[in-house]
């Protein structure tokens, strides 16, 4: 049984759901996603969506649940959006960007200039005194966490120093250096 596939969706005001065939299209202020989707079936009722599963097997069961948090997390995009942001820890680690194009100085000898999809807005903050933070918001959950993943990669946190690049907020498990 899924507790969480059990739980109907709310629609929010300003969100428009529509529903053809094993496509669910929604539509925010924010943007439009589309959704397809098989195993289950989904209904629409009184400013909620409900999901149910067509059998008790095993893969109905995982896409219960699965598609349900798929469809939360597109009301949740087309109406507040979603952001991730990215912390440059490191002497000379800088981040700058020129409209859709990310602009990263972490320790290689050259910089590293990325594109990032048109769907996702990126802005960089840079104080005195404080690590460059990049900031990265769309309304596609997935597409975020690509981007920052693809960013994140570049140069990842290692474990006896803390450089490179992380989430803020993000916890680093660290190690002790060579003992004497």
């Amino acid at each position: 049984m899924s507790r969480i596939g059990n739980n109907p969706v709310t629609i929010p005001e300003g969100v428009t759901v529509e529903l053809n065939g094993n496509v669910v299209t929604m539509k925010g202020k924010l943007g439009e996603l589309t959704q397809d989707f098989s195993g289950v079936s989904v209904r629409i009722e009184e400013g909620s969506i409900i999901v149910n599963r067509d059998s008790d097997s095993k893969e109905h069961k995982s896409r219960h649940g699965l598609y349900r948090s798929l469809f939360f997390n597109m009301i949740e995009g087309v109406s507040k959006g979603w952001t991730k942001e990215l912390e440059l820890v490191g002497v000379g680690y800088r981040a700058s960007n020129q409209g859709q194009k990310l602009d990263l100085a972490v320790g290689y000898s050259h910089n590293i200039v990325l594109d990032i999809a048109p769907e996702v807005k990126v802005e960089t903050i840079s104080e005195k005194g404080k690590n460059p933070i990049v900031k990265l918001t769309s309304f596609d959950k997935q597409l975020v966490g690509q981007v920052a993943a693809k960013v994140r990669a570049f140069r990842r946190p290692e474990p006896y120093k803390g450089k490179g690049i992380k989430f803020v907020g993000e916890i680093l498990r660290r190690k002790a250096g060579k003992s004497a």
